[in-house]
């Protein structure tokens, strides 16, 4: 009598088989998208500011921006531009394929960094609901020009690990044009003051998206060195 042996188990094809990175990269992938899409409407949303039209300005600060126009507009269009040609940046596949390319987007990015800080600073210190909420608008400022000097510094230098860790932060920083937006949208039907809000905001926008960035350097470096985020 022989001893009864199991049937052999039928090969699982790799689309059957079990993945536990599937879900995460799907989450990844829809991120990044957010990412693109938020930085894209606020852009096209910002850009309307160049039709000098002051009924685009915010109600409580159109006097300020009518008696300051020329540093609102650097602080808009150097933001508008620097959100839309950072995006690419983050491309492995223009960086390998087309380096010209990322080179000079890259530059774009730099110069549109430093108009947006350089009319942030300009501007800041005549903000809503003084003194907190300019100082934080004036330390995003500073803290834009420094990442992206940084930035740029280490890629003339050829350590170009660490000027894409430095151009994350940066850029980061220059997404505040979505959070502070969304922290308005959602903070505002709430019980708060419209000041908390907005000073809050003038902080917070800026800090989580500094704390998001610093958390994706120490979790996934292998990403952050590809450089693999839209």
């Amino acid at each position: 009598m022989t001893p009864h042996r199991p049937a052999p188990a039928e090969p699982v094809t790799p689309a059957e088989r079990p993945t536990s990175t599937g879900r995460p990269r799907a989450l990844h992938r829809a991120g990044r998208t957010a990412v693109a899409v938020l930085a894209l409407l606020v852009a096209a949303v910002s850009a309307r500011y160049f039709t000098l039209d002051p009924d685009t300005f915010l109600a409580d600060q159109r006097t300020v921006y009518l008696a300051h126009l020329a540093p609102l507009l650097l602080h808009i269009g150097g933001g508008v531009t620097a959100l839309v040609a950072g995006l690419p940046q983050f491309l492995p596949g223009l960086r390998a394929r087309r380096p010209a390319v990322h080179r000079w987007t890259g530059r774009l990015y730099v110069l549109a960094a430093a108009a947006t800080g350089l009319g942030g600073l300009l501007i800041a210190p005549h903000g809503l609901h003084p003194p907190l909420a300019p100082l934080g608008f004036t330390a995003l400022a500073l803290l834009t020009l420094t990442t992206t000097a940084l930035g740029l510094h280490h890629a003339r230098h050829g350590r170009v690990l660490v000027h894409r860790r430095w151009m994350l932060r940066s850029y980061a920083l220059m997404f505040t044009a979505v959070t502070f937006r969304l922290w308005l949208l959602l903070l505002t039907p709430t019980p708060l003051s419209p000041a908390t809000v907005y000073t809050s905001g003038a902080w917070a926008s800026w800090l989580l998206n500094l704390a998001a960035a610093e958390l994706l350097l120490r979790r996934r470096p292998r990403e952050v060195e590809r450089v693999q985020f839209f």
